[in-house]
């Protein structure tokens, strides 16, 4: 690589990320899609019960679900974030030379939307894009706290882990956006109590309630009447996470975790692969006009952090969870970014060497998994 490459490579690495995102699709389309798929088909039928949302929306337009629809519905999703985190990124830095290694460190990492390709059609992404839609939209009126409720009321709906995924996330969002802005009085306070409520006692109930209430042969027996093609019997053989309960989830997770805790160290050079963008947003943080500002987002910080580390206890897809975990990370720097600052915080700079090779090496690596990593 010349040497004026090296010293300036962020519009190359743009291009490479590009090519390495279609090279993951052709990958993913290749490979069955047995968890995304049976979601497709599981709907309210037989009564409410968890992670049926997405197939219940689908059953109002198709009587009979093919496979591709998969990847056509994930890919839509996948398109429409990129386009969300695009205008977020446009409206929070915009798109000029000294920001491209702020955007090659967030759009381009391993952690986003390249492992959004690989986990293609899982519902991971959809709290990633309602996260970004809060941060895109006016915050000034209880509106906003009315739209994070319903969107956290969504995502809980398609799949009750959300409460730990996304919902802190979208809590610290509103909080930042709206009640460190407008202040805080009885009327706004009181209606984010209420709809922090109505979302956990909606978790309590998919969790514990929205077991399938029918014998699961007979559930199968419905699932491939939705099914364009009933002979792929493969595609249904998840159908036991409706009938699971927590206990046996935790019990295979803690099972599994001598062998996927060897994936840690990876997990820790990923992140570390990330320092640059770790140290701007500390600078962030640091720059920020308010003491009780840099406290509340430091606490928020944290506060995600141990609701993935619940995750880590509860369900193996390490590679997911640490993954939406620096998805959000990148969202909590623009809600950061976005509050009253003393001074202006130098962004990543272009021409320093290590960070250049940092840059070039998350731009190599093509996603980081569902389980363990790669």
């Amino acid at each position: 690589m010349p040497a004026n490459i090296w010293q300036n490579p962020w519009r190359l690495l743009l291009a490479v990320n590009a090519a390495v995102l279609v090279g993951v699709f052709v990958h993913k389309i290749q490979l069955p899609p047995y968890v995304p798929y049976i979601h497709l088909v599981v709907d309210y039928h037989f009564g409410f019960i968890k992670r049926a949302l997405i197939g219940a929306i689908v059953a109002l337009f198709m009587e009979k679900v093919p496979v591709w629809l998969v990847f056509a519905l994930g890919g839509a999703t996948w398109l429409v974030t990129l386009g969300l985190y695009a205008r977020l990124f446009r409206k929070t830095f915009g798109f000029t030379a000294a920001t491209l290694p702020v955007f090659v460190f967030t759009a381009g990492s391993p952690f986003f939307l390249k492992n959004f390709m690989h986990t293609l059609g899982h519902f991971d992404i959809y709290g990633c894009a309602l996260a970004i839609v809060l941060l895109l939209m006016p915050a000034g009126s209880l509106l906003f706290v009315a739209a994070a409720a319903l969107f956290a009321i969504i995502l809980v709906l398609i799949h009750h882990i959300h409460l730990l995924m996304y919902v802190p996330t979208i809590i610290t969002i509103v909080v930042i956006r709206h009640y460190l802005a407008c202040g805080c009085n009885r009327v706004n306070v009181a209606f984010g109590i209420v709809a922090l409520a109505a979302v956990s006692a909606l978790f309590f109930a998919a969790q514990f309630l929205g077991t399938m209430p029918i014998p699961e042969a007979d559930f199968v027996a419905y699932l491939k009447t939705r099914m364009a093609d009933p002979a792929r019997t493969d595609l249904l053989q998840f159908s036991y996470i409706w009938y699971q309960p927590l206990a046996k989830e935790i019990a295979d997770t803690w099972g599994r975790l001598p062998h996927n805790i060897l994936g840690v160290p990876v997990f820790a050079l990923l992140i570390w692969l990330h320092t640059p963008l770790w140290r701007y947003l500390a600078r962030l943080i640091g720059a920020l006009a308010s003491e009780a500002h840099r406290r509340l987002v430091i606490a928020a910080l944290i506060g995600i952090s141990l609701a993935y580390l619940v995750m880590f206890a509860m369900v193996f897809d390490y590679s997911r969870w640490i993954s939406n975990w620096a998805v959000c990370m990148f969202l909590i720097l623009h809600a950061v970014k976005m509050l009253p600052a003393k001074r202006e915080t130098a962004l990543i700079p272009t021409d320093d060497r290590a960070t250049n090779i940092f840059g070039v090496i998350i731009t190599l690596i093509p996603r980081v998994g569902i389980i363990r990593p790669f």
